[in-house]
């Protein structure tokens, strides 16, 4: 099967900055995958060399089997890209500007497809208003209208819902899933790492130009993320014999243990009785993606770690 997206040792640099070092990655056709990273870390360059708008120092690049280079125009037309900056023609309206879109595609008569995307991404409403007098967030769906306005199979979405209210991303999530469920590959940047764990089945995290982690969402979370329980008592001194599962704790007399699993509240609990002290408040915090990312790629984060099964980028 061909991959919708395959990346092999791909290096770029702009001066004394390396963008990407050495990213080797596949995505399969069809998959939510999630590439994460702080900034700086070169999600944006690996997008740019994928759409063509960079040339990579050295490695390959193909969209469902095509060479960025070397047959550029049947990947950039297998490809919808959707950037993080709102580059709008600020002298037409949302339908002239989705039908010189479609022009550029040697698209003529893309009208019936133009009119479903903007019902679909409630534009209709502003279908012949001028994109200068549109909101931010109209602004972020005529991005994405226009990159799925010459239908492509992979779709990459570089901070889609970045100043886009909760109803708008909503609304804009409903639709992407559908696309995903059609068969499209989505592809999806975002600092909403909460976005990120809901809609992605995989993720690769980047830090200085690799990929530091490769693997499920699933498997992330269970291998670089806790739960945790945050308690605190109605009255008494937490015990020492707690104190070394102690994360953290606050003024308020609330105490955060790590647990490796549910059987280690049990554990917490049974101490808590045999000294006869009671809970006043509980709350068992589940682990999240947010962790992991701090723990990969946050300041201090030590060398790349290879998730087992996955890929570590070099």
């Amino acid at each position: 099967m061909t991959a919708a997206i395959h990346i092999s040792g791909l290096h770029k640099r702009y001066g004394s900055v390396q963008a990407l070092a050495g990213v080797d990655l596949e995505i399969d056709p069809g998959e939510f995958f999630g590439l994460l990273g702080p900034n700086g870390a070169g999600k944006t360059t690996l997008i740019s060399v994928l759409a063509g708008l960079a040339r990579a120092d050295a490695g390959t690049a193909q969209v469902m089997g095509f060479d960025v280079v070397r047959d550029y125009r049947r990947a950039r037309r297998a490809l919808g890209v959707v950037p993080q900056e709102l580059v709008i023609d600020p002298f037409f309206t949302v339908r002239e500007m989705l039908e010189f879109q479609s022009g550029y595609f040697g698209i003529r008569d893309n009208r019936a497809w133009i009119e479903e995307l903007m019902h679909h991404l409630d534009l209709t409403a502003k279908a012949d208003t001028n994109m200068r007098q549109l909101s931010g967030g109209m602004k972020r769906r005529v991005l994405v209208a226009q990159a799925l306005v010459h239908r492509p199979p992979v779709i990459v979405l570089d901070e889609p819902t970045a100043g886009v209210d909760v109803e708008s991303r909503r609304a804009l999530w409903h639709f992407i899933r559908g696309l995903n469920a059609d068969g499209h590959t989505i592809v999806l940047t975002t600092h909403y790492l909460e976005e990120a764990q809901s809609l992605c089945g995989r993720v690769a995290m980047l830090k200085q130009g690799r990929i530091v982690a490769l693997d499920s969402t699933h498997n992330l979370l269970a291998r670089f993320s806790a739960s945790y329980v945050r308690i605190k008592l109605v009255s008494g001194a937490f015990p020492d014999s707690l104190l070394a599962r102690s994360r953290s704790a606050d003024p308020d007399g609330y105490h955060t243990l790590e647990l490796r699993s549910y059987a280690d509240l049990e554990e917490v609990m049974h101490e808590l009785r045999r000294r006869g002290l009671r809970v006043q408040e509980m709350e068992l915090l589940q682990p999240d993606l947010e962790e992991v990312f701090l723990r990969l790629t946050g300041a201090g984060a030590g060398a790349s770690v290879a998730v087992p099964g996955g890929d570590d980028g070099r």
